[in-house]
């Protein structure tokens, strides 16, 4: 029996996962996760899905059973001060808020991310939401139950525009509030960010673009209004969907390298090779592109807290699966599978009705795929995977054509 502990700094999905994995691969020794919210392990997405909107009871957000913990040996700690103060890579060991200290063989940093906070007059003013945690969507969905009030979403990418279309499920006046002509355009493209632009018009919703909240207006300590570059919008409440940083704060005081994220390898080492980061929180270096890739998606999550287990067990594992992430907004389910830094310029193909918003999107950069998207199009993501790790030629009339199984577009 393994004398060895394996502590987990993060009780999140990719803590989570790296825990059970580590258990599935035969690991007997001690797992011990330490959380900053006092939660279980929960998971994110519904948090601006299904449980905001009602449809998801609270339940369903949460990883595994309490039991599940018990039953594997798996030791979590999210009590009041049990959260992490610093970490000493020489001592190997952890100090908590509570003072006590906590030795470690092998450390997994999973600590994710933290939503970017406006620094603008009036911040700090009643009525102004971040989503990040359970509380934080409950807050939210008890602000917006009721209807009928007016909410500025400031930022229109993935989150913002998922938070819009929750305010609107709920009979609100939404405006949304964000940087260039045309929502998604630095992540899909012009085209396809109108596409989105347009769903959302259809379900009232309006745009301010492009603008920035420069200020709030503030009455007896509650936001009242918005004041961006195109004027002032009345607001009700606002939501700030404005992006995420990796919350490297332990990391980096602790000497770790640490550049948008901690920084590991294939295998999510850190430069200190007893320590390890999966989630939000890692920025690995990714073969497929030849550079770094952090990613903060619930795949990723999965992903990467499985590939760390394995490597902190010594053995054989690299992050390397292809980039998946899903939404869901009104009446459109998204899936999207492949490698964001390469869309830039590549080319787009087409294979279904994009006016009835039932198609696939293809990103092809000369004739290698580098991406897809199926918009109301079911069971071909895992083909869209196949085609593009399997990086070999693919034919286009293939790719557009309904009738042509994905994968005969494969070249030989």
């Amino acid at each position: 029996m393994s004398t060895d502990t394996i502590l987990i700094i993060g009780a999140g999905l990719a803590g989570a996962t790296a825990a059970e994995e580590l258990r599935t691969a035969g690991f007997d020794g001690t797992i011990q996760m330490l959380g900053a919210e006092r939660h279980l392990p929960y998971l994110r997405p519904p948090l601006s899905k299904g449980y905001l909107l009602g449809k998801e009871d609270r339940d369903s957000v949460f990883v595994k059973p309490a039991e599940w913990y018990a039953e594997n040996d798996v030791e979590v700690d999210v009590a009041e001060g049990s959260r992490v103060a610093s970490v000493d890579l020489a001592g190997h060991h952890v100090t908590l808020t509570d003072d006590r200290t906590l030795p470690y063989d092998r450390l997994l940093l999973a600590t994710g991310a933290q939503p970017r906070r406006l620094d603008v007059p009036g911040a700090d003013a009643r009525g102004i939401h971040y989503l990040r945690t359970l509380e934080n969507s409950l807050e939210l969905k008890k602000a917006l139950s009721d209807g009928g009030r007016r909410v500025v979403v400031i930022g229109a990418g993935w989150i913002g525009l998922e938070l819009a279309a929750a305010a609107r499920g709920y009979n609100n006046e939404v405006t949304v509030v964000g940087h260039g002509d045309t929502p998604l355009a630095a992540a899909l493209g012009t085209e396809l960010g109108t596409m989105f632009k347009q769903l959302h018009e259809q379900n009232g919703v309006e745009f301010r673009m492009p603008a920035a909240a420069n200020s709030f207006t503030v009455r007896d300590g509650a936001v009242v209004g918005v004041m961006t570059d195109a004027g002032e919008l009345p607001a009700d409440l606002v939501i700030v969907g404005a992006g995420a940083t990796p919350d490297t704060v332990l990391a980096e005081a602790a000497g770790l390298e640490v550049d948008n994220g901690v920084l590991v390898d294939e295998s999510l080492r850190s430069s200190d090779p007893d320590v390890f980061a999966a989630g939000d929180v890692a920025n690995p270096f990714n073969a497929y592109l030849g550079e770094r890739l952090r990613s903060e998606h619930w795949a990723n999550a999965i992903d990467s807290g499985k590939v760390a287990a394995r490597s902190i067990l010594g053995q054989p594992a690299a992050l390397d699966v292809v980039p998946y992430f899903y939404t869901d907004q009104y009446d459109l389910g998204m899936e999207f599978a492949g490698y964001s830094p390469l869309l830039q310029d590549a080319r787009v193909v087409y294979r279904g009705d994009r006016e009835k918003r039932e198609f696939v999107a293809f990103w092809l950069r000369g004739d290698r795929l580098v991406a897809g998207m199926n918009v109301n199009v079911w069971d071909v993501n895992d083909d869209i995977k196949a085609l593009i790790s399997g990086g070999r030629a693919v034919d286009a009339a293939k790719l557009a054509d309904p009738d042509a199984p994905l994968a005969s577009a494969a070249g030989e």
